[in-house]
Parts: structure tokens; C-alpha cells; sequence
């Protein structure tokens, strides 16, 4: 299981003319992960039945999952997260230097 899920708020920390930026996770394709306005590529498109003009179509790119970190909006920087059991016994992400709970976005 990836420690980076769909709707989860990440920043890029590695590897991209995207370093430093921050999204929301669009979409997780293997190990690679489409981050919201980050990382946009342009494709010529033919004309199709979805795109009848065609032309310029501008769209996110997919970036290395092991190069993108979970953002902690109490710490407001890139952290490393763990796992812990909450009361009734679900499994919650912590951030592993403040402590505070990860806040499950809604997808």
C-alpha cells in the first residue's frame, strides 16, 4: 500500500522543474502520482469525438510517488508520516515530528 493516497495533500520534494510546488492528489497510476496543476505537459491532440477541434490540450504529468511527500498543515512543511491504532482501533497517519493527525480528505 503507498504511503500516498488519492486526495491527499503532497508537495514535490525531488526530481522535477515541479520541486517545492503543492497539490492535491489527483490520481495514483502505479507508482507514479498526477498531482492537481502541477507538473502540466502539453499534447497535440488529433480531432476526435471527445475533442472535435483537437490542437494544444494542456494536462497534469505524472511524477515519481517516491519523489512527492504528505504536507502537515500544523508543521506547514513536507513530513514523514507513521501509522498508529486511534480508540477504535482504526489505523490513523501521524506526522512523526508534531504528532497531529493526518486529515483524511475527502476524494
Amino acid at each position: 500500500m503507498p504511503h500516498i493516497r488519492k486526495g491527499d495533500q503532497v508537495v514535490v520534494i525531488n526530481g522535477s522543474r515541479a520541486k517545492n510546488s503543492r497539490g492535491k492528489v489527483k490520481r495514483i497510476i502505479g507508482n507514479r502520482v498526477e498531482i492537481e496543476k502541477v507538473l502540466m505537459v502539453k499534447r497535440h491532440t488529433k480531432p476526435s469525438q471527445k475533442n472535435p477541434q483537437g490542437g494544444i490540450i494542456s494536462k497534469e504529468g505524472s511524477i515519481a510517488i517516491s519523489n512527492v511527500s504528505l504536507w502537515c498543515s500544523k508543521c506547514a512543511a513536507a513530513r514523514r508520516f507513521g501509522v498508529k491504532k486511534n480508540d477504535t482501533g482504526d489505523k490513523i497517519r501521524i506526522c512523526k515530528r508534531c504528532g497531529s493527525e493526518l486529515l483524511a480528505q475527502a476524494s
